[in-house]
């Protein structure tokens, strides 16, 4: 597997390319232009510039994620055509720098979704944490405590300009059952996976997180049953997955191991990591250690490993540990990603030498 990092970029971040450097194992940068909403053009001079960066410090440039599907795509508006050429522009750009996939998600209105940014764990740790009661019928209270929360930091889909015009957004969708979702994702691939197979680039969409509906909008990429029927809506090698063990694994009758033995020829893109699930539906994201929450991280492993896996992974969100949540972008602190690394990379390693020895 081609281990990887997610980086937001040169002053976007208190990480820095110096930093990932000395983390063993990590060979690729999960880039983007964060400052770029969807449906914007992405210019060719920035995109060039981020990948020297990238290339200077010896990483591949091969992941991006994410570039993001405009509204109007999803809920199928007369516009969405004029926003689909954008799209296909800036994937025809990307195959310039050598960028292999692209990770994207078909979220309605919000992205991966919590209540509560920094819950403190046993430990003194804290994390990301869901509450279940607290997703009522109206998501206002929430989104601006949650922008408030994050402080300096923006988060990918949670753009504050955008969730501003938050009852616009819920009446634009208000028409969109699951069935149109997925006939408005079809509509999208139809028209971009052609020129994916020209240029070389996979498409991986990213599961919903968490993996139901929320605030009665769609989620339509959730389990087993969903993710066969995305993936039969265009039946071409380059319309594939991100299987995020976080996402899927908030929903304890997804076999994840199973789905990925399943799925693996058509998964590119990895994030593997672990979420304690309540009785009650809450769910907080914990250490990558398997034992630590309700994901079985080392079984997740050796099922990539049992079928040769040699996509991309990268730890997914991680804990904020020691004090770092005063300057850290919510779920992607530094050392617990970096411990992340070093379990997932020990697993595989293991598994490398006992089919070593045999």
């Amino acid at each position: 597997m081609n281990m990887t990092w997610r980086w937001y970029g040169e002053g976007n971040d208190n990480i820095t390319l110096d930093h990932i450097r000395q983390i063993p194992g990590v060979m690729g940068i999960v880039w983007s232009l964060h400052d770029k909403v969807a449906g914007e053009v992405w210019e060719m001079e920035r995109i060039q510039e981020v990948a020297d960066q990238i290339t200077a410090k010896g990483f591949s440039t091969a992941v991006v994620e994410s570039v993001n599907v405009h509204d109007d795509i999803k809920i199928g508006l007369p516009t969405r055509d004029k926003y689909i050429d954008i799209y296909i522009d800036t994937i025809r750009k990307l195959a310039t720098v050598g960028v292999k996939v692209i990770c994207y998600n078909f979220m309605p209105v919000f992205d991966w979704t919590r209540t509560e940014l920094y819950k403190e764990l046993p430990d003194g740790s804290n994390a990301l944490f869901y509450e279940k009661a607290a997703i009522t019928d109206n998501p206002r209270e929430m989104v601006d405590r949650i922008l408030k929360g994050a402080g300096q930091f923006t988060m990918p889909g949670w753009e504050p300009e955008r969730l501003a015009k938050l009852d616009e957004l819920f009446a634009a969708y208000a028409d969109v059952t699951e069935d149109k979702l997925f006939s408005n994702l079809q509509y999208f691939l139809e028209r971009i996976i052609p020129v994916c197979e020209e240029v070389d680039i996979k498409m991986a969409i990213h599961p919903d997180d968490p993996a139901w509906p929320i605030f009665g909008l769609p989620r339509i990429i959730r389990s087993r049953d969903t993710i066969r029927r995305f993936l039969d809506l265009v039946d071409s090698p380059y319309n594939g997955l991100t299987f995020c063990t976080g996402s899927l694994g908030t929903n304890p009758e997804n076999d994840l191991p199973a789905m990925i033995r399943e799925f693996h020829d058509r998964i590119y893109f990895a994030h593997i990591r672990n979420v304690k699930v309540f009785d009650n539906g809450d769910f907080i994201e914990v250490s990558h250690r398997g034992r630590d929450g309700s994901v079985d991280v080392a079984e997740v492993v050796k099922a990539y490993h049992e079928n040769g896996y040699t996509g991309y992974v990268r730890p997914d969100h991680g804990r904020h540990l020691w004090g770092e949540e005063k300057n850290c972008r919510p779920g992607y602190g530094l050392y617990d990603r970096a411990m992340g690394i070093m379990y997932l990379l020990g697993v595989w390693d293991s598994l490398d030498n006992v089919k070593g020895a045999k």
